[in-house]
């Protein structure tokens, strides 16, 4: 185990570590997602006339739909399947109509989950100028200045940078392009909230850029994984268990609490 994920994981269970991650990840109170009165009053006569079709459509047009069923999102990407296929609708209008109109309103401006506001947080504390450095967008810039610096353009954007600089070939985007003593970092930076499911895949991402295999460049390439969150806790599921067994003293894991420390000490 890398002498940092040993640190990460030290710092997770003995100190303030949730009081220090909130600084990276400040999750904010989940405001309800707005239905225009026009909307609310369609769906109601909709529900109403028993007009499965004109209240299938008008549900699907908003960002939540109030049921969880494996054949919305087709729907939702394909409207013309709604007229061709009348037994899906006549079915999920069924369900619609015996959860009530009232709970169809509440659950159609739901908050958004806490997990989808997480992705632009890491980004935003970069920016915030976090780690004591000069924070760009602009990739010329950020290869050309002579002192640390970070790269905080768009996941796209740096993993375009990554290719055509730093050897890499990875299908993924990245979180984290820094420069710090002439050697460069990249990463993916994940907040895991809990075990399993989407959890587990996102923690397989970062891993998998980890892991990935650099072409040969003229430049010092670091490639370390920025993980956060319930992988800490050591209890004996897969990913707790994985960052305990599953790399050597040459993979670099750890929080982002101690990045900056990380990235002082190249």
């Amino acid at each position: 185990m890398n002498i940092w994920t040993e640190n990460s994981i030290k710092l997770a269970n003995q100190k303030n570590y949730l009081d220090l991650l909130y600084k990276i990840y400040p999750m904010s109170i989940n405001l309800r997602r707005e239905l225009s009165d026009s909307a609310a009053k369609a769906i109601e006569t909709h529900f109403n006339n028993k007009d499965n079709l004109s209240l299938l459509k008008i549900l699907l047009k908003n960002d939540i739909f109030p049921l969880k069923d494996s054949y919305v999102a087709y729907l939702k990407k394909d409207n013309s399947a709604i007229d061709r296929n009348p037994l899906t609708v006549d079915r999920l209008s069924g369900m619609l109509y015996e959860l009530g109109l009232d709970e169809i309103i509440e659950r159609s401006s739901a908050p958004k989950e806490t997990n989808r506001q997480i992705g632009p947080l890491f980004r935003q504390w970069i920016q915030n100028g976090s780690l004591g450095v000069k924070v760009t967008e602009n990739s010329n810039e950020f290869l050309n200045y002579d002192g640390n610096i970070v790269l905080n353009s768009y996941d796209e954007a740096k993993k375009e940078f990554a290719e055509k600089y730093l050897g890499y070939s990875h299908n993924k985007g990245l979180d984290f392009i820094a420069k710090f003593n002439n050697k460069y970092v990249i990463a993916e930076a994940k907040f895991l909230t809990d075990f399993g499911g989407h959890q587990d895949a996102q923690y397989a991402d970062a891993i998998s850029t980890l892991k990935t295999n650099l072409k040969p460049t003229k430049y010092n390439v670091i490639k370390i994984a920025i993980l956060d969150g319930v992988l800490f806790i050591n209890c004996g599921m897969k990913t707790s268990k994985s960052i305990r067994s599953d790399f050597d003293d040459s993979e670099i894991i750890l929080s982002a609490v101690l990045l900056r420390d990380f990235l002082f000490s190249l």
